[in-house]
């Protein structure tokens, strides 16, 4: 508790206040505390920082001297809060995981090859069906029917080449050139009318002409 954080130091950006996965945070600790370095009495007194609501209150309740290590501090707290852990996923798990609507569909690529890290699945044919069966209706699932991938890389590069195409064609209607407005043409020529006047025959008299009695 005597040691002293530099000011320059970078501690970890997260908190955890009693309802989180206690594996998770630690990890996410590690993680952050391996980027900055820093001795075990530093990763003692930052971690528990990273404590809120109940979780300090505990930490507080705890005996004075009662810790010696942070190997020691991690464990206690993953114990004290082992209800929160996540029941571990299983492959099937990947069936699960649909594309929204409107959700990009390099996004929910993404989405869904961070599940398979977590799953470290093997079964090539299960993980393609799955994405099939996850693709919302449209061109791309379309094409995923009329040829079926056989691996998930297939899937991948067909993704790029669909998201390419995409970009393409939103481009080329952006370069669509501009519609010519009305009333800027070539003025048309003006029409003259002509006056035709009507000649009389000779020795015709007119026909309501008037009579002397």
């Amino acid at each position: 508790m005597d040691i002293v954080i530099p000011s320059s130091f970078m501690g970890p950006k997260i908190a955890f206040i009693g309802v989180e996965y206690p594996e998770a945070h630690i990890t996410i600790f590690h993680s952050q505390m391996m980027i900055s370095g820093g001795t075990d009495a530093m990763h003692y007194k930052l971690f528990m920082s990273t404590f809120s609501g109940t979780t300090l209150d505990w930490f507080i309740s705890l005996p004075n001297g009662h810790i010696t290590s942070f190997d020691q501090f991690s464990t206690l707290f993953r114990e004290q809060y082992i209800v929160n852990h996540a029941p571990p996923p299983i492959s099937y798990d990947l069936f699960d995981v649909k594309q929204y609507q409107g959700e990009p569909l390099k996004e929910f690529l993404n989405r869904f090859r961070a599940l398979m890290v977590k799953l470290h699945t093997k079964d090539e044919d299960m993980t393609v069906h799955a994405f099939r069966r996850g693709v919302l209706p449209g061109p791309f699932s379309d094409s995923l029917i009329r040829c079926r991938p056989k691996t998930f890389s297939e899937i991948r590069h067909r993704v790029i080449a669909h998201i390419v195409a995409e970009e393409e064609v939103t481009e080329k209607r952006g370069s669509i050139g501009l519609v010519q407005p009305r009333g800027t043409g070539r003025p048309q020529p003006m029409r003259v009318h002509e006056t035709t006047t009507e000649k009389k025959a000779p020795g015709k008299r007119p026909p309501y002409e008037a009579r002397k009695p």
